[in-house]
């Protein structure tokens, strides 16, 4: 799908406020109503528009710690791997996981609800994957910048 500039706008104003009305959106991006949606529906059903959510404040729910972990595995094949993106997948507290290229295998941001949390997660869950060979932990100290938009 060839985006042109009022598919770009419609696209910025969404990632800023994905529950704005197809009233106000329109009316943003400098179109009537009806061909706002339908280009909105077309956004979506090319895939561009993945999907609709809501942006919690982790530390208002207790689970406002964050660690990325560096995560080696005994092989590269698919009998470790696979199984290894599994068990991962179950873990709600793994809000990432990267493959990665370099020195570690994945690359994965948890979530806890402060250090002696993630370090049962990581005793408890983690660190009992087959295949898991070695977890490096790295803490942030402050978070300078997050954000979910796509520059476009």
């Amino acid at each position: 799908m060839k985006l042109d500039s009022i598919d770009r706008a419609i696209l910025r104003v969404l990632q800023q406020d994905g529950k704005i009305q197809n009233t106000e959106l329109a009316a943003r991006v400098g179109l009537s109503p009806s061909p706002c949606l339908r280009r909105v529906k077309m956004l979506e059903e090319a895939g561009i528009i993945q999907k609709y959510l809501a942006i919690l404040d982790a530390a208002k729910l207790e689970m406002g710690f964050t660690v990325y972990a560096r995560v080696w595995l005994t092989s590269q094949d698919q009998e470790t791997v696979i199984p290894f993106v599994e068990a991962i997948k179950r873990l709600p507290q793994v809000v990432e996981c990267h493959l990665m290229a370099g020195d570690c295998d994945f690359l994965l941001r948890v979530v806890a609800q402060d250090l002696e949390g993630y370090r049962r997660f990581q005793v408890q869950h983690l660190g009992r994957i087959k295949g898991v060979r070695n977890i490096k932990s790295e803490i942030p100290m402050q978070k300078i910048k997050q954000s979910w938009e796509v520059p476009i």
